[in-house]
């Protein structure tokens, strides 16, 4: 089946799966490429919704929406992992070419089968075990200690459907309410890693620095490029290991490998195959961003270089905070803008033009320089005042500017 071209261009349809901001972002980098990205939104609000040319309104759980997606598309892709498997391998049944495929994508769609394949792969992970009774949890607490982490096996992200339990009276409510659950050991880690790579069905492979990821109630706030004081060796370990979940999930376009670092080194939390938080950085600071890498692997586009753009790259997201009060009193939005380009005049802000409320990412903002302390400042420094309307003292100005 010869892959449909866009008729006025030439060139391909790129359909993606989701209207948020990963969308909206892929859709301004596949413009440098030729494409106005094909976008599957709920609603004509959300925020590629409303910047995209080529707008189907749907539900990614209906197949007949992503039927309609597909048709004259080139490839398929997400910008979340919620989509019903069955669904996506009804689309390649019927000739669409989807990417990541469902045998990859399930992987990051349901923990359990992840562990199963890390696991059959000898891959670092924490202890976990299946689990569906009280009893279950206890004797596998009785092997790791208390506390134990519970999570559901689908539909959680930032921090959504993961609980960190004492005890197994907790975890009876947990199993009423959501039956089988998937058990960890709550590891001892030093700190969260992550690592990216982007693959192409032709096989090639392109990686970016191992990033340090700051996160808080389970959502992240920051993004360290590269991870500060990354040995080389540790550096090169956690990219090996995502090159290879890549090869042998075969695994088409973007692989974000969340990581826990450890006394003995680097396990493995979670995966997210589409772009993800914690290559936001990459827009400003790497030669080609997770975005463009993700359109050129899902084509099998030559994928781009990787290289920093400068020795120290911080992103810090925007999460709703004063400001999104119905009784906010200060700078409107336009005015914070307004003060943020005038006195951070290097600080590069993303606005996804979603509603504001409390502790929804709005937008992000990326800093670059060579002292990591200096230019996280900047960046903190510039999100916080977005978010909350207050001045870091360090970086006080005139709001008259």
């Amino acid at each position: 089946m010869n892959a449909p071209l866009q008729p006025t261009t030439g060139l391909p349809v790129v359909a993606m799966v989701g209207g948020g901001q990963l969308s909206r972002m892929t859709h301004q980098a596949a413009i440098a490429l030729g494409q106005s990205l094909r976008v599957l939104a709920a609603d004509p609000t959300e925020s590629a919704a409303l910047v995209a040319a080529d707008v189907q309104l749907g539900d990614h759980r209906e197949l007949a929406d992503l039927r309609r997606l597909a048709e004259g598309a080139t490839v398929v892709t997400f910008d979340h992992e919620h989509v019903p498997t069955e669904h996506l391998r009804a689309l390649e049944a019927a000739g669409h070419r989807v990417a990541p495929g469902p045998a990859a994508l399930v992987h990051a769609q349901d923990k359990l089968v992840l562990r199963r394949a890390l696991a059959e792969a000898g891959e670092p992970q924490p202890a976990w075990a299946e689990v569906s009774t009280v009893h279950q949890v206890a004797t596998f607490a009785d092997e790791v200690g208390w506390p134990v982490v519970l999570k559901t096996p689908r539909g959680g992200y930032d921090g959504k459907g993961v609980f960190v339990i004492d005890g197994p009276d907790e975890a009876a409510d947990l199993l009423e309410q959501h039956g089988t659950l998937l058990a960890e050991e709550r590891v001892p880690m030093a700190r969260e890693l992550a690592a990216q790579v982007a693959r192409s069905p032709f096989g090639q492979v392109a990686v970016w620095p191992v990033v340090e990821t700051v996160q808080r109630d389970g959502v992240c706030n920051e993004v360290y490029a590269p991870a500060p004081g990354l040995s080389d060796e540790l550096a090169t370990a956690a990219q090996e290991l995502a090159v290879r979940i890549a090869d042998r999930l075969g695994v088409v376009g973007m692989l974000a490998v969340e990581l826990f670092q450890t006394a003995e080194g680097i396990v493995v939390n979670e995966l997210a195959m589409r772009p993800h938080n914690s290559g936001h950085w990459t827009i400003e600071g790497a030669r080609t961003s997770q975005f463009e890498q993700h359109v050129r692997a899902v084509l099998d586009y030559p994928l781009g270089s990787t290289a920093m753009t400068a020795p120290v790259v911080v992103m810090a997201n925007v999460l709703g905070g004063a400001t999104a009060d119905a009784d906010w009193a200060g700078p409107s939005l336009d005015e914070r803008v307004h003060h943020l380009m005038a006195h951070w005049p290097d600080v590069k802000l993303h606005w996804y033009g979603k509603g504001q409320r409390r502790g929804r990412k709005l937008g992000h903002v990326t800093a670059l320089g060579e002292d990591l302390a200096e230019v996280r400042a900047r960046a903190v420094a510039a999100a916080r005042y977005l978010a909350d309307g207050v001045v870091d003292p360090a970086f006080a100005f005139d709001e008259e500017h």
